[in-house]
């Protein structure tokens, strides 16, 4: 079969891949740097080929709430928004992963705090990656840094949901959100039939009674040890997921004598920065988180073995870093340096921090 290849902005790439993964439903609500998920989606109309549902909602929290719903009759449903957005639907999200529901979740990060800049920004890392919500919970986070990995996580993201029945999110900076570049689309993928659904999400919701059971969807438990062994199950099923699901991507670590980690586009300027710093004689290695929780803890672990010290970049004040400092446990030096307001380091201003900050101490 012969391959289909776009050019595409990364938030039109999700729009088709979810189509083309057979999502059942996409609830949204307009915000700058992810707008064109929900326009892309409404000029291709999906509902007159494959049945999709696409409804922009009357607001953020209500989107979220609609993802709720259709999640909980096991369907494959999704939401997208922006930072400030993320941060409206995270009572929403905090309520499914309560009721271990999988539904996918892209967030295109702008700046903030507050409404911010509609500039790029990774400052949603703890947002993402420790529970923007209430309670013990964590997401399954994933970081593209290319427009054809907003296409591959679309289904990745939607197939680990389902597998442990919790959100996932596809957690892009804005810069992956709003640049084209060519992608190869997956083939469609059919919708699931309703017999199928109740095989592989046997404790979907049917709103049936008689002689069938009536499955009730629900985050609350007001019996505290009942709340409890929820708890329990959610804590088990992350240990698993960190046990099995962690990803990341090195770059010449092998002989190298300098670390730089980064996600998302930022790890691409890191990639220039890392060839520039090796024109000059430094031996500079790339490591990238592709999954942000889990947090690959044992490859950042390897990954520092033998390095003099560690540069984390990332388009925020810090936020990674604490988990690359957790994970080698201050056995070499880690610095950071990072832009804020939307600003976008050059691979030049990243080798020159490194050098600063690292090489010169």
């Amino acid at each position: 079969m012969k391959e289909e290849v776009m050019l595409m902005k990364g938030n039109e790439a999700v729009a088709h891949a979810a189509i083309r993964y057979g999502c059942d439903g996409y609830f949204g609500y307009p915000i700058t740097p992810q707008s064109e998920v929900l326009e892309t989606l409404e000029s291709l109309m999906p509902w007159e080929t494959t049945g999709m549902v696409v409804l922009q909602a009357e607001s953020e929290v209500a989107a979220i709430n609609m993802v709720y719903g259709g999640a909980s009759t096991g369907k494959a449903v999704m939401t997208s928004s922006s930072s400030p957005g993320i941060s409206l639907k995270q009572e929403g999200i905090s309520y499914m992963a309560g009721a271990m529901l999988p539904a996918l979740i892209l967030n295109v990060m702008r700046g903030g705090p507050g409404l911010g800049t509609i500039q790029p920004s990774q400052a949603d890392y703890f947002q993402a990656t420790k529970g923007g919500g209430h309670g013990d919970y964590h997401l399954i986070v994933l970081a593209p840094a290319s427009v054809q990995e907003m296409v591959d996580f679309v289904a990745l993201g939607f197939d680990l949901s389902f597998k442990y029945r919790t959100p996932a999110m596809i957690l892009a900076d804005g810069i992956v959100g709003q640049m084209m570049e060519k992608v190869v689309l997956p083939p469609f993928r059919p919708r699931r039939t309703a017999e199928e659904i109740r095989k592989q999400c046997p404790w979907a919701t049917t709103g049936r009674f008689g002689h069938r059971k009536r499955n009730v969807i629900t985050s609350l438990e007001l019996e505290p040890s009942k709340m409890e062994e929820v708890n329990h199950r959610l804590q088990e099923c992350y240990r698993e997921i960190e046990k099995s699901e962690p990803r990341w991507e090195e770059i010449n670590t092998a002989d190298a004598e300098y670390l730089l980690i980064a996600f998302g586009s930022i790890a691409r300027i890191c990639a220039k920065a890392m060839e520039i710093a090796r024109e000059k004689g430094i031996k500079v290695g790339l490591l990238r988180p592709i999954t942000l929780w889990p947090f690959p803890k044992e490859g950042v672990r390897k990954g520092a073995e033998g390095k003099k010290g560690i540069l984390c970049v990332e388009l925020n004040a810090g936020q990674m870093i604490e988990d690359i400092r957790l994970a080698i446990h201050d056995s070499i030096p880690v610095e950071h340096y990072g832009r804020l307001g939307g600003i976008i380091p050059s691979p030049t201003e990243v080798v020159e921090a490194l050098e600063k900050k690292i090489i010169e101490k």
